[in-house]
């Protein structure tokens, strides 16, 4: 049986998912830092679709790679 894909349900592609939780979640900018960020790289991604995104994918990247470990921003240390 294989795993059910996390990124089923949305249309963007999984990679500018990964990018922008990584951004936001490895470094600490706000949410408007990290869409300022994409928009430089030509992704036109609202502050509040990232918002929408953070919290499971960061959580389901710290399930499936332990060793990224987790900031602040998450409320876990």
């Amino acid at each position: 049986m294989s795993k059910p894909n996390p990124f089923r349900y949305f249309k963007t592609s999984p990679e500018i998912i990964r990018l922008a939780v990584m951004l936001y979640v490895r470094f600490p900018l706000s949410l408007r830092n990290v869409e300022d960020l994409l928009h430089e790289r030509g992704i036109d991604i609202s502050h509040e679709t990232i918002r929408f995104w953070w919290h499971p994918f960061a959580v389901w990247r710290s399930r499936v790679d332990p060793t990224l470990g987790l900031t602040g921003q998450l409320g876990v240390s």
